[in-house]
């Protein structure tokens, strides 16, 4: 999956309007012009689309996070320069307040079955044996959850 997938996922899942979007970036002390943002979020095949690439990202996670969890005091957290899965799905988690068990309960809307054990390695120090790297198929699955949960087609 590419950020701009996962940025364009989310903004559907939580039904963010493009202010919204302005206000995350914002959050983590970035200033995007409505612009460059609605580029990102463009589809593969448009001719102004821009590839989103992973500093911005993770600005918008910290932003995401500050937006909802409320930024800490003292120095805000750098955007890191290189993204990998296991950070996106991890800063997802926090940003959102998900438990372990609510994680797999986000899963489980997708019938993807994973253990606690096997989801707590995703988030562990890379430096750890129990360390697992994060697939695509995974993060997918997490996000089509978020989706099935926060948006469902169908509201009852």
């Amino acid at each position: 999956m590419t950020n701009n997938d996962i940025i364009r996922r989310l903004r559907y899942t939580f039904n963010y309007s493009d202010d919204k979007m302005i206000a995350i970036f914002a959050a983590a002390d970035q200033d995007f012009s409505r612009a460059e943002i609605s580029n990102w979020l463009k589809k593969d095949d448009d001719p102004e689309y821009k590839s989103l690439h992973d500093i911005n990202f993770a600005i918008f996670l910290n932003g995401l996070i500050n937006l909802n969890r409320g930024k800490k005091e003292g120095e805000q957290p750098k955007p890191e320069k290189n993204l990998n899965n296991n950070i996106i799905f991890k800063k997802l988690k926090i940003a959102l307040s998900l438990k372990d068990d609510d994680i797999l309960e986000i899963l489980d809307l997708v019938n993807f079955r994973l253990t606690k054990t096997e989801l707590s390695a995703f988030f562990r120090n890379p430096e750890q044996n129990q360390y697992r790297p994060c697939k695509d198929q995974i993060l997918r699955n997490f996000i089509h959850g978020l989706q099935l949960k926060y948006h469902p087609e169908n509201p009852e």
